[in-house]
């Protein structure tokens, strides 16, 4: 989705690479709690995003590539789902290309 809303027309309007970004965000984290539901059988809770993070990168195999990406897309979480600033479409690519390895990463550990 995050991709399909990057295509569309830039429109000073509204704030589309904002929406991919927050769009990656949560495609990242839902991707990050899947991991380590199969794997840990268990998933961070609440508000600590450093919790998160951590229990993500204790996943075997890519778990610190995997952590490494869901804190960069946490960085940005605020910024983007609560309207604080626009995102660049350069940032918002990059949140994407965050998501993606999240997504295969979980993939791999769910496989």
């Amino acid at each position: 989705m995050a991709d399909l809303v990057l295509d569309q027309p830039e429109d000073p309007g509204l704030a589309l690479t904002s929406v991919a970004a927050s769009l990656a965000v949560l495609a990242g984290v839902a991707a990050a709690d899947a991991a380590c539901c199969v794997a840990l059988g268990r998933c961070a809770r609440g508000q600590n995003h450093q919790e998160a993070i951590a229990l993500v990168g204790t996943l075997a195999g890519g778990g610190e590539a995997m952590a490494r990406d869901l804190s960069r897309l946490l960085a940005l979480k605020d910024d983007v789902q609560y309207g604080v600033l626009v995102a660049t479409t350069a940032r918002a690519r990059l949140s994407v290309t965050w998501a993606r390895r999240l997504v295969a990463g979980a993939r791999d550990v769910v496989a």
